[in-house]
Parts: C-alpha cells; structure tokens; sequence
C-alpha cells in the first residue's frame, strides 16, 4: 500500500479550536500518512500556525497564500511577510490562491490582482502553485496562461468544473485534487473528469472543515475522511483501494516534493 495524502486542510483554531493535536491523531488513526496544511487568510498568522506545525511534525507540509475571499485583504506588508514564511522548510507550496465569482467576498478585480501577485511569487520561488477557482473557470485559466504559471504547475484543488476545463489545466501542468465533492450524488461532471483523468495526474483531499464525503455530509470535514474519498475514486476508476492510494500518493510525492520513504 502506499502513501495516502490528504493534500489540502484546514486546521487552524477558527476550524479547529480544540487544537490539531487530536486531529492529527484521528486522521494517523485511520490510514493518512501525510497532509498538506494550507495557511491562509485575512493576514498572516494562519500562514504562519500552518509553518510552525509543520515543524512540529513529519507528517505535516504547509502551503502560504492568500484566499480570493480575503484578497481585499492584501497590501505590501502581507505579500512581505508571504515571501518569507514561503522559504520555511515544511511549505510545499503557495496557495490556495485564484478566483471565486460566487460569493465575491472581495471584488474580482483584487482577487485577479492578488491572484496574479500569487503566481509570481510561486515562480519566483520555484514552488507549486494550489489553486482555488469557482464559478470563474475562463478567467482563472486565463490568468494562470497570461502569467506563465506553467513554469511552475501545481494542483487545481477541489475540483469541481468539466472535463474540458481539467484538459486545459492538464495542459499547463496542473494537477486534479478530488474532495469529498466526488461523492456527492449530482457531481456527475467531477466524476466522470475522475474516470478519464490519467493515473498520474490526480491526488485526494478533504479541504477539511468543508465538504465532508459521503456519508458523512453535514460534518465538520477531517483529513481522517479522506479515506471515504479515495474509497469512491477507487470504485469510480474501478481499482483497488490500495492501487488508487499508492497512485495518489506518488503525485503529490512528485507534484509537492514530499517524504517518499513510506511510499511503496
């Protein structure tokens, strides 16, 4: 069996107040090798708990960026401070960062100035970019061409568009991470991107607290439940469970730059 991933959460103590400790454990518990903690949002200090905790722990990676909901936000100090929390060790990646139309929590001409900002830090430093898009899928693969994210790639998180949008960002080298979201009954377009998608071109996630799979829906969502994601990608993509898990793991082995010693 391999190394099962869960390549994006949220842990921080607005999702998780009684602490990561016991989190982490649960999800060790139930099979999850390694995950990926992302820090975002409206400053830096989330950024900063996810470095520092993954320092505490080997199986802990951090990502640094900045949320489009929280893209009004930003100003020099924050994209400062992102800079330097990107050179700690335990960041695989910058991000989650891009485009969210739906709520517009920010006006989308500064989550289309931060996003841009996102991608040139992520070049510059030579790290995966994560990205977040919803209800903006032309202009968020605009964006990623006009500012050569390519040169990078990264992962398009949480899926959740059609097969032709996963064709476009295949082509400028990003990776598909599946939620809980190809789960749910109605997400036929997810599922069917999970049939077609290469064996090496997908990972497994739980954007924890959101989005729990079923049967778990309704939740608070844990990186332990990434186990009921990969479960129905398996029987989607009609493998075994170990087979889909070892699979996943050495894309995020190879897309993030993760501890492969536990992978087989």
């Amino acid at each position: 069996m391999g190394m099962l991933v869960d390549t994006h959460c949220h842990l921080d103590a607005e999702h998780f107040p009684e602490g990561p400790a016991p989190v982490l454990e649960r999800a060790r518990a139930a099979g999850v090798a390694h995950m990926v903690v992302v820090g975002v949002g409206s400053n830096t200090e989330t950024a900063r708990f996810a470095t520092t905790l993954s320092a505490e722990h080997d199986d802990v990676s951090a990502t640094v960026g900045m949320h489009p909901h929280e893209a009004s936000c930003f100003d020099e100090a924050m994209a400062s401070d992102l800079a330097a929390l990107s050179h700690h060790s335990g960041v695989v990646a910058i991000g989650e960062a891009g485009l969210d139309y739906h709520y517009l929590r920010s006006p989308a001409e500064q989550q289309q100035q931060v996003f841009r900002r996102m991608i040139a830090l992520a070049r510059q430093r030579r790290l995966p970019l994560v990205v977040h898009t919803r209800a903006a899928p032309e202009e968020t693969l605009a964006i990623l061409e006009e500012e050569d994210a390519r040169d990078v790639g990264g992962i398009i998180h949480c899926f959740s568009e059609d097969r032709a949008f996963a064709k476009r960002a295949l082509d400028l080298d990003f990776d598909i991470s599946f939620s809980g979201i190809v789960t749910f009954g109605r997400a036929e377009a997810v599922k069917e991107v999970a049939v077609w998608l290469p064996a090496d071109r997908f990972m497994v996630e739980t954007d924890s607290p959101y989005l729990a799979p079923a049967p778990l829906r309704g939740k608070r969502n844990e990186p332990a439940y990434v186990v009921h994601t990969a479960r129905v990608l398996a029987e989607l993509r009609h493998q075994s469970f170990d087979e889909l898990v070892a699979q996943s793991g050495r894309t995020a082995v190879r897309r993030l730059g993760l501890d492969c010693s536990r992978v087989t």
